[in-house]
Formats: C-alpha cells, structure tokens, sequence
C-alpha cells in the first residue's frame, strides 16, 4: 500500500468541474490522514479551495505559478510531490508532471499521451456511463482506493469566507433586500456550456414567483449576462445582480439563499456543494446530461424537455427548441415545495 506524503490534485478548467473534484480531498484525507493536498486551479477558481479545511495548498496555473520558467516548474514539483492525480488531463500538464519525476502520476489512459500517466484509468468520459464527480473518484481505483459516493454520502467542505458574508450582508442590505423573507437565486446563463430554458420560460417562471410568493427573488450572472438578467426584472421583488459578485462572493451569496434555480453551470453546483435545494434545467443531449452534470445532491429537481426523441444532439435540440417543453407550471410547484421543505427542516 503507498503512502503518500504530498498529493497534487490538478483540475485547471471551470467553476463547475472544480466543485465536483472538491470530494477528492476528504477521501484522500481519509486514506492518507497525514498527508498534504494541493490543488493546482486556475486563478478564478481559487475561492472554491481556500477555504476547504482538507485542502492545505493552493497552486494557481495562471497565477503564482505562471510566473516560473518551465525548469523552475519542474523543480518546484520535483521537490514537493509525490502523488499526482491530474482529473482534467492536457498535454502540457501531463509532460510537465513526467518531467517533474513526480513517482505516481495518475490520469486518463485513453489520450495519445496516457504513456506520460504511470497510472491509468480506462474510462472514456464522453460515454457518459457515470457522473462527473464519480468519474473523478474513480481516478483513486489506479492506487487501490475504491470509496462509493452518493448524493447522501458526498463531502465537499465547501465554505464561504467571513470577509465575503460580511459583504454580501452589506450589499443585501444596501439594495434593501428583506433578510426576514427567504431568498432565491435565478442564474439565467449557463456561459455556453449547455442548452439553456428559453428566455420567455424563464421570465414567466420569475413573473409567478414575483407575483405569487412573498420572497426575495435576486437575478445572478457575470457581466455578459447583464443584458439577459436585465430582461428578467418584473417587479420590485426583482433585482438583478449580474456582474456584481465575484466567485468568493457569490458562494457566500448562495449561502444566504433557500433555493438556487439555474441550467447547468457552475453556481448549480456551488448550490449543492452547500447543501441547498436547487432546480436545474437539463437537455436531453448525452454529453450535458443531468446524467453527467446535474447537482450532485439529494435536495434538487431537474426538469427535461418533455419531447420523445433519441440519441439527441445539441443541433437537434437547438432546432427542435426542446427545452421550451418544459412546463414551467410544474417547476413552480416544485419552487412552492422545495420552500415548504425547508421550513420544515428549519423546525
């Protein structure tokens, strides 16, 4: 059995991938209690780490360690690691890690440069037989680990900090939101990454929980969405925060939040790493599935477009306008449902 000292544990692409490579570290933990995890993370990701009590180290790809030559790369994790699990693999970052003599590199062994991997794993991703989250468990099978996570049983340690809930409870309170009325969150754009529900179904979604319900009902989105998140403003109940929150602080914002509503992208999954309940909107597509990348939790609902097709395709779907199927009427019953639930857990 090996017994790592320092494990590095690389995933360099979006908000969303990172959440769900979050649970490696409590089950590396688990197994190897004195050990020290690092994640190597692009820079705008980083928030999703720092303040994970299981991760000890953070490394930002485009950040602190862009600034080395490639020699300087090599020493630094020549010298410091000696376990490698690489859940988002590329070329540069598997040869860098060969060269690096890191003893165990664990990755994919389905790309033309697997031989630079000593230890493999045979899955292809694309066929979509399991979840992202469990394919990247699946990694620590190559050294002997085989942990069953579910949605009961996952950990991500996902925590905001105290400096982000301070501003968040400042910037609530300075666009007078009621504190005393639950909150929902409406992320709108999914940042191309899958089919979204048309805009017209989101408004009429947000119209009757405007109208209807006594709740706060707070519009996310980076900057690009602003024009969108713009559109979705119906009533005073409405207010929109596209572009007003960084990473650090929406984690902080969406722990502030009853229920996040969003298609797949990565405040869905923030959502659930914080155990709140959360709907998402999902195409039938297989690579962008719910199957794939819907929440990783048990308090959720995802809805699909209500279409008989087969082996759908993302130009199928867009053709067909699929996800305009999806009957909004429903997902309001759920919204209703999900807020009674939560105040019944509440008692």
């Amino acid at each position: 059995m090996i017994s790592p000292k320092n494990i590095l544990i690389i995933r360099t692409d979006r908000i969303g991938d990172v959440v769900l490579t979050l649970p490696l570290a409590s089950i590396l933990k688990k197994h190897f209690p004195n050990s020290i995890i690092t994640f190597l993370l692009r820079e705008y990701t980083k928030p999703l780490a720092v303040n994970n009590k299981l991760i000890d180290e953070i490394i930002t790809i485009d950040g602190d360690f862009s600034n080395l030559t490639y020699l300087e790369k090599i020493k630094r994790l020549k010298k410091k690691f000696d376990l490698a699990i690489i859940a988002f693999p590329t070329f540069s970052i598997a040869a860098l890690l060969f060269f690096s003599g890191i003893k165990i590199r664990i990755g994919s062994g389905y790309r033309w440069y697997s031989f630079l991997f000593n230890y493999k794993v045979f899955e292809h991703r694309k066929d979509v037989k399991f979840h992202e989250l469990e394919y990247n468990i699946h990694l620590l099978k190559a050294i002997g680990i085989n942990e069953v996570i579910t949605p009961s049983n996952v950990d991500f340690s996902l925590h905001s900090s105290a400096k982000s809930r301070q501003q968040i409870q400042s910037e609530l309170e300075k666009h007078r939101v009621s504190l005393n009325k639950k909150i929902i969150i409406i992320h709108p754009g999914s940042g191309g990454s899958s089919i979204d529900l048309p805009i017209n179904s989101m408004k009429k979604l947000i119209e009757k929980l405007a109208y209807d319900l006594d709740i706060e009902i707070l519009i996310t989105g980076n900057d690009k969405d602003e024009e969108l998140c713009k559109m979705l403003v119906v009533n005073e109940k409405t207010k929109n925060f596209a572009g007003k929150f960084n990473l650090e602080n929406m984690i902080a914002l969406i722990e502030k939040s009853e229920l996040l509503i969003a298609n797949s992208t990565g405040p869905i999954h923030i959502a659930a790493a914080l155990n709140k309940h959360v709907i998402g909107f999902y195409p039938k597509v297989l690579v962008c599935s719910e199957k794939r990348w819907g929440p990783y939790t048990e308090k959720k609902k995802v809805f699909v477009p209500q279409i008989d097709c087969n082996n759908c395709t993302i130009e199928q779907c867009e053709r067909l306008n699929c996800m305009a199927t999806i009957d909004v009427d429903e997902v309001y019953k759920t919204v209703v449902s999900f807020l009674d639930n939560s105040e019944l857990e509440k008692k």
